[in-house]
Parts: structure tokens; C-alpha cells; sequence
């Protein structure tokens, strides 16, 4: 791997490291706002659902902290045990924000379709990646015969292409989900006016981790794709 990139890399996961520390900071400050309707993350999870005519998705309870996520594959919206049991800001945020994903699937969501369709080539692309930087250690490519260091960085640029990609992508999608979960609680009273500012800005703060990363992504795909036009200059 080359200095330079490392040196971007870590920065960025500096930079991720901060606004995450931040997010579980506001998590646990919202978290300690006992919620005015008195209900759980998976109760407010299933009300949205059944509002939006979501009848073939399942909420479920996972170990780990702000393990949230929306599975696509199996149709679950899976929790955290303190958002899942949660009766407060926090909680509320979160749970609608990933039955915001299952709304954006049952609605056929373009974005989150692009996103779902670029998974396996990610897995795909991070496999190669990791293939090419152990090569790069052992120094399989100081033999040019075997492949040409150019030909090298023009096969990480398109990785790191694939890497941009994924993240800008993901973007539109996390945001949308925020916006629907933000106007549902609110049009449905699920909160009071100080519970609808703490929501909105627990989702602000975890959205701010997803642009960190494509921040980073482009940056380093800059980088390489930088090095490689020097390459022909020389």
C-alpha cells in the first residue's frame, strides 16, 4: 500500500472515529429522555410498518450496539437491544429510520435498489483489493513480467472507482430513509416537539458517518487516479 494513501486512510478513519464517538454520545443523551407515548423502538418499528401497508416485513432484536440495520434479503428490520426495548428519542430515531429502508424497498426506492444490485460487485471488489495489496507487500509486482506496476494501479483505481461508488450511492439512501422516518413521527404524533429535534439530530450525526467515508473513498480514488496520470508524465 502505498505512504500516501495510508496516510489518507488514516485520517479518514480519524475523522470516522470522532463523529461515531459523537454519535454514541448523543445516542446515550437522547437515550436518557424517557419517550411521552411510552413506547418501544419495536413497537414504534411495527406501527410504521403497518402504516405504510408493510405486512411481509419481521422486526427483530440483535446483540451489539448501533447494530440497526434493514435486511433487504430476508425483509427484517433488525435492532439493537437498546433500540429495540428503548422507550425514548433515541430509539424512536432509529427504529423508524430503518423501517425507512423497508419503505423505500417495498416502494422499489431506486437508489436503494442501485445499492443493493452493487453489493456483490463490492464484495467482489474488496476481495480483489485485498488480494492485490498482500501481492503488493510480498512484492509480487517488482516483476513486470508477471504484471506491470501500471497495470497494477490502474486495477486498484478501478477498486477504489467501485469503492466511490458504493458510498455516494449510499448517501441518497440514508438520507431518504432519515426523511421518512422524521416526517412519519411527526405526522403521527409519535413525538413531542423537544423528542422530533433530539430524533432529527441523532440522524443527522449517524448520517454524518456515511459521509465521512465517501469523502474518503473519493479522496483516495483522487489520489491513485492523481498517481497514475503522473505515471504518464514521467
Amino acid at each position: 500500500m502505498n505512504f500516501g494513501a495510508l496516510i489518507i486512510g488514516g485520517f479518514f478513519m480519524l475523522i470516522g472515529w470522532m463523529v461515531s464517538s459523537r454519535l454514541k454520545s448523543k445516542f446515550k443523551q437522547y437515550s436518557q429522555t424517557h419517550l411521552t407515548k411510552d413506547l418501544t423502538g419495536a413497537e414504534i418499528a411495527r406501527l410504521m410498518l403497518a402504516d405504510h401497508g408493510i405486512n411481509d416485513v419481521k422486526v427483530i432484536c440483535v446483540e451489539g450496539q448501533l447494530t440497526d440495520h434493514y435486511n433487504p434479503a430476508d425483509k427484517t428490520v433488525n435492532l439493537s437491544q437498546e433500540v429495540y426495548h428503548g422507550r425514548n428519542a433515541a430509539a424512536t430515531a432509529i427504529a423508524a429510520h430503518e423501517c425507512g429502508h423497508a419503505v423505500q424497498h417495498a416502494k422499489a426506492y431506486s437508489m436503494l435498489q442501485f445499492r443493493s444490485a452493487m453489493v456483490p460487485v463490492q464484495n467482489v471488489t474488496a476481495s480483489v483489493l485485498n488480494f492485490m495489496t498482500m501481492a503488493m507487500m510480498f512484492g509480487a509486482f517488482f516483476a513486470s513480467s508477471i504484471l506491470p506496476w501500471k497495470t497494477a494501479l490502474l486495477i486498484i483505481i478501478v477498486c477504489y472507482a467501485v469503492f466511490a461508488l458504493f458510498a455516494l450511492v449510499t448517501l441518497p439512501v440514508e438520507f431518504d430513509a432519515s426523511k421518512r422516518a422524521l416526517a412519519w413521527v411527526k405526522t403521527r404524533n409519535i413525538v413531542t416537539t423537544g423528542e422530533y429535534d433530539m430524533a432529527q439530530d441523532a440522524l443527522k450525526w449517524a448520517a454524518m458517518t456515511y459521509v465521512v467515508a465517501a469523502i474518503g473513498a473519493v479522496t483516495t480514488l483522487v489520489y491513485y487516479v492523481m498517481m497514475y496520470l503522473g505515471m504518464d508524465r514521467d
